[in-house]
């Protein structure tokens, strides 16, 4: 029974497309998935931090390539697709990991006053910054999907992981482009999962909390002092277990979702937040 297990959670001989991952999360889910001998594909719109990954994962022992990609655009998606699919076959498996925040798609308050005020409102917001925002995140996601999980359907198998956000579920005060777009990404998990539930690929998310990513740390920690802001002491009280997530948090939810051990799972957005979810006052 113990082998059977272990056997469902294997995921050694596939590879995997991983978009976004030069960063800190997507780069610890490629470091990771390397080292249990999955063929790993590092997509990054900077070809330097995709090198770098891919570098990392083969001194490892493990196998990778890296391909400078803009997941916003489907030419460069196809030459990807191309590329990994001539090396290793049509790739099994997916994780839509590009995104990110654009400031421009933020308020620094997090109520609106009355009257003149030098901070930015939901009045002040810019639509470019704002529809930055949702190209990065969920037309990344769906493009990335468009391309990559066509082998998966000819195959008749497959696992696609998105990455949403706990602000997904509910909305992060003055992060207003982020939470949506990442609520659409959760919602379009859920619909793509079911229009390819009868062609055996499987569709899930990932909704991680707070983690210190360097872009978080910049926003969250005094730069001088080192000592958490307002902010990073709200997100610290309303997470039961007290601390912020480490990228590798994130790789047990990540292989069980990818591997045959969730086989009877889709559709489903996971929380990876330290009960950040389920806490009230």
């Amino acid at each position: 029974m113990s082998n059977t297990i272990f056997q469902q959670f294997d995921l050694s001989g596939r590879s995997v497309v991983i978009t976004g991952a030069g960063g800190a999360l997507c780069g610890a889910m490629a470091d990771a998935l390397g080292t249990m001998g999955v063929k790993v594909a590092v997509l990054d719109v900077s070809a330097e931090q995709a090198e770098v990954r891919a570098n990392w994962i083969v001194r490892a022992g493990g196998e990778a390539m890296p391909l400078a990609c803009d997941v916003l655009d489907r030419e460069q998606l196809a030459r990807c697709y191309a590329q990994v699919s001539d090396a290793w076959g049509p790739p099994e498996l997916l994780i839509n990991g590009a995104g990110g925040n654009d400031p421009r798609g933020s308020t620094t308050v997090e109520f609106a006053e009355a009257g003149a005020n030098p901070e930015v409102s939901f009045f002040d917001l810019d639509p470019g910054g704002f529809r930055h925002v949702f190209d990065l995140n969920f037309m990344g996601t769906f493009l990335a999907t468009q391309v990559f999980s066509r082998g998966m359907v000819d195959a008749g198998k497959g696992s696609i992981v998105n990455i949403s956000s706990m602000s997904a579920f509910t909305p992060l005060t003055k992060v207003a482009a982020y939470s949506g777009a990442k609520a659409a990404v959760s919602n379009f998990t859920q619909w793509l999962a079911v229009h390819l539930a009868h062609v055996g690929v499987r569709v899930n998310a990932l909704a991680p909390g707070f983690f210190m990513t360097e872009q978080l740390r910049f926003l969250h920690v005094d730069q001088a002092t080192g000592e958490l802001l307002p902010r990073a002491r709200q997100v610290i009280a309303h997470t039961p277990m007290g601390r912020y997530g480490e990228p590798d948090d994130l790789i047990g939810a990540l292989v069980w979702l990818l591997s045959d051990a969730s086989r009877f799972v889709t559709g489903v957005v996971v929380p990876v937040d330290g009960g950040f979810s389920s806490f009230a006052i």
